[in-house]
C-alpha cells in the first residue's frame, strides 16, 4: 500500500473545547473526534473535494479504468452522523441589532424573525424553512429541531460525544424503516449517479424548504418595513399582470402604484432557498474535517421525492400530502399560458410531522396569516414574552425593554397580506402558486467512508491526511 501523505500547507490553531471518554465504547472514536474539532477552517475550504467512491461500491464500469471495491460497505457511526446533523442545527440565539424607527421617528415593523433560535447558517427572517431528510441503512428520517435543548449548550459547554449523540437522537423523526430509493434509471437517477449515489453505507441529507410561513412573512415584512408612499403594489405576472387582490389598497393609498411593483412569479422563492445552500456548504466542510468522502449532487426530482401522484409508478417517495387544485373552466383555459407549478398538485406537508401554513391544514389563507402573526406576536409568541432564549442574548433588563419597544405588524399590513394570499389561493386553488408549498432544491449531500484503494490506484494526492487517517483515528483500524 503506498504511503498516504498530505501535500498541503499546515496551520496553527487554538483547539476548541471538547471532552472525551463520555460514552461507553467511544474510545475508538476519541482521536478522530478531537481531530475533527481542531481541523482548521481554511484547511477544510482548500482541501474539500468531491470524492464519490465509497467502500463496498459494486462497480464503476469505465473500460480499462473499471473498478470494484474489495471492501465492505461501512455505515457512518452514530457520532459521525451526529456531527453532520449538528452542522445543520441550532447554534445559539440571534441578536436584534437593527433600528426600530426611521430617522424621523416612524415605526419600522421589526417582528420579522420566525424563530427565536439561530441556526448554523444564515436564514432570511430567521425563517429556518429548510428541513433535512436523512437517509441511511436503518431508514429515512426527518430532522426537526428539538424544543427542549438549550440553544447555547454547545457554545458554552463545548461539543462532547454524548451531547452530540443525544442531540441528534432528539432531532430524528423516523418516517420509514427503509432507505428511500427508486429504480436506478432516469428520471430517478441522473447520469452516472446511479452507480455512485445513495449506496449501502452512505448517509444522505436532502433539503426540503417549507415556503408557506416565510412567504406570508415576506408580505408582512414588506408592508411594515417600507415607509408610507413607497410600498409597492403586488401584481400577478402569470395572469396578465393584473393586481393581486390589492386594488382597494392602492385606492386608499396604503400601496403606491407609482413605485416598481412586486410580480409574484418573478419573486420565486423570495431568496429563502439560499438557506439550504449555506447549510449544504456546512456539511461539505464538515465531511472534509472528519476525513469522510462525500459530495453534493442531483437528488431525486421534487415530485418523485415527495410522492406526486403522477410519479408513483416509480415508488411512493416520502408520501407527502398533495393538494390538487379544483378544476374550473377558467383555470383549464389559462393552463395553456400558465407556467408550472401553478396548476399542478401542491405538496403541502407530511400530516402531523411537517405541515404547511395553507389549506387543508388551515380553513383558508386568512387563518394561515393569523397563525403566522400569532407565532410571532400572540400569547407565547416570539415577541410577546422574554423567554430564556431572548433573555439569554440581551444584557440584564434589556430583553423586556426590547419587547416593549419593538413595533408589531399593523392591522392594515395583516389585512393586506390576507388579501394577497386569498387572491393566490382563489385564483389558482393552491398556496403558494408560483412555487410549491414544499420546495425541493433538487440536490442532496452524501457522506460515506472512502475507498482509499481506488484513489491510490487512480490519482496523485486524491485525498488528504484526514481521509488517510480516518479509519485509525475513528475506528481503531490500520
Amino acid at each position: 500500500m503506498p504511503d498516504r501523505v498530505l501535500r498541503v500547507r499546515t496551520y496553527r490553531w487554538v483547539a476548541p473545547s471538547y471532552q472525551l471518554s463520555e460514552v461507553k465504547g467511544m474510545h475508538t472514536e476519541e482521536s478522530g473526534f478531537k481531530r475533527a474539532l481542531e481541523y482548521p477552517l481554511f484547511s477544510a475550504i482548500f482541501n474539500r473535494r468531491t470524492r464519490r467512491v465509497s467502500k463496498g461500491i459494486a462497480s464503476i464500469p469505465a473500460g480499462s479504468l473499471s473498478y470494484t471495491s474489495s471492501q465492505s460497505a461501512q455505515p457512518l457511526s452514530p457520532l459521525e452522523e451526529a456531527l453532520l446533523i449538528a452542522a445543520t442545527g441550532i447554534t445559539g440565539v440571534p441578536m436584534h441589532d437593527t433600528p426600530l424607527q426611521t430617522e424621523t421617528g416612524q415605526d419600522i415593523t421589526m417582528t420579522v424573525m420566525l424563530n427565536a433560535r439561530g441556526r448554523s447558517a444564515s436564514s432570511p427572517d430567521n425563517a429556518q424553512a429548510t428541513h433535512f431528510f436523512l437517509l441511511n441503512d436503518e431508514g429515512t428520517y426527518l430532522l426537526k429541531q428539538p424544543g427542549d435543548v438549550d440553544p447555547h449548550e454547545f457554545a458554552r459547554s463545548g461539543l462532547t460525544p454524548s451531547r452530540l449523540i443525544d442531540y441528534a437522537a432528539k432531532c430524528k423523526v423516523k418516517v420509514s424503516d427503509k432507505r428511500l430509493d427508486f429504480p436506478r434509471e432516469y428520471p430517478c437517477y441522473i447520469g452516472t449517479n446511479r452507480y455512485l449515489s445513495n449506496l449501502p453505507g452512505s448517509t444522505i441529507l436532502v433539503p426540503v424548504v417549507d415556503m408557506t410561513r416565510y412567504y406570508i412573512n415576506v408580505m408582512l415584512f414588506l408592508m411594515g418595513q417600507v415607509q408610507p408612499g413607497f410600498r409597492s403594489t403586488w401584481i400577478d405576472d402569470w395572469r396578465f399582470y393584473r393586481k393581486a387582490g390589492v386594488g382597494k389598497w392602492e385606492r386608499n393609498g396604503f400601496l403606491n402604484p407609482n413605485v416598481p411593483p412586486i410580480p409574484l412569479g418573478w419573486m420565486g422563492t423570495f431568496r429563502v432557498h439560499i438557506e439550504a445552500d449555506l447549510l449544504i456548504q456546512n456539511l461539505l466542510l464538515s465531511i472534509q474535517a472528519m476525513g469522510l468522502g462525500g459530495w453534493v449532487h442531483a437528488g431525486f426530482l421534487g415530485p418523485l421525492l415527495l410522492g406526486d401522484p403522477d410519479y408513483t409508478k416509480y415508488g411512493p417517495g416520502l408520501k407527502f400530502r398533495f393538494a390538487t387544485p379544483k378544476t374550473t373552466l377558467g383555470r383549464l383555459l389559462l393552463r395553456l399560458v400558465t407556467p408550472l407549478p401553478a396548476w399542478r398538485p401542491n405538496p403541502v406537508g407530511l400530516d402531523g410531522i411537517l405541515e404547511g401554513f395553507c389549506p387543508p391544514y388551515f380553513k383558508d389563507m386568512s387563518a394561515a396569516v393569523d397563525a403566522v402573526v400569532k407565532l410571532k406576536e400572540g400569547p407565547g409568541g416570539i415577541y410577546n414574552q422574554a423567554d430564556r432564549d431572548i433573555e439569554g442574548v440581551y444584557k440584564p433588563g434589556l430583553a423586556s425593554e426590547f419587547l416593549r419597544n419593538v413595533p408589531r405588524d399593523t392591522p392594515d399590513a395583516i389585512a393586506c397580506a390576507k388579501d394577497i394570499c386569498n387572491y393566490i389561493f382563489d385564483t389558482y386553488g393552491r398556496f403558494p402558486a408560483h412555487v410549491d408549498a414544499m420546495h425541493v432544491p433538487g440536490v442532496w449531500v452524501q457522506a460515506h467512508h472512502l475507498d482509499l484503494e481506488y484513489y491510490d490506484k487512480m490519482f496523485v494526492g486524491g485525498y488528504t491526511s484526514t481521509q488517510a487517517e480516518h479509519q485509525r483515528l475513528w475506528h481503531n483500524e490500520d
